[in-house]
């Protein structure tokens, strides 16, 4: 005859503590990296925010010229369009030749407690104090040359 040792039949306590453990922190960092990318996925959206008030207030400046732009002397806003309110400045330096400024405009806003900002510098060309004349002054409406 044969005797039958006893074989275990199951896990005991302390491999089951263990596996629940590992299995618990498994979870916890899966939420932790999913909560991270949620809120960083907000973040990229202010930084896309910022990029496109950056194209809008640039392509302004553009259009107005650089000249009418000094002129009407607003160089700083708030732009409340979304959850963050976004604040603009510009700042404008001649730089002496070729009517050439160099335009520094900067956004920047609050996420939580923490500011951030986004930084935009390009050189836009001014009229400079050129005169303008009529062109059409020494001309009849033939084409041709008048004499003065």
């Amino acid at each position: 005859m044969k005797s039958r040792g006893t074989q275990p039949g199951g896990f005991n306590l302390v491999e089951a503590l263990v596996a629940t453990m590992i299995l618990s922190s498994a979870v916890l960092t899966l939420g932790a990296i999913s909560t991270n990318a949620l809120s960083s996925t907000r973040l990229h959206r202010h930084y896309e925010a910022a990029a496109s008030l950056l194209d809008r207030q640039l392509s302004l400046i553009d259009y107005m010229g650089i000249d009418e732009f000094i002129q009407a002397g607003q160089t700083e806003g708030l732009v409340e369009e979304g959850e963050p309110a976004f604040r603009w400045s510009v700042t404008t330096e001649y730089q002496g030749t070729d009517n050439l400024y160099l335009v520094a405009l900067t956004v920047t806003w609050l996420e939580g407690n923490r500011p951030y900002s986004v930084l935009a510098q390009t050189m836009l060309n001014g009229s400079g104090a050129v005169s303008t004349t009529d062109t059409n002054a020494g001309t009849d409406t033939g084409g041709q040359q008048t004499q003065q």
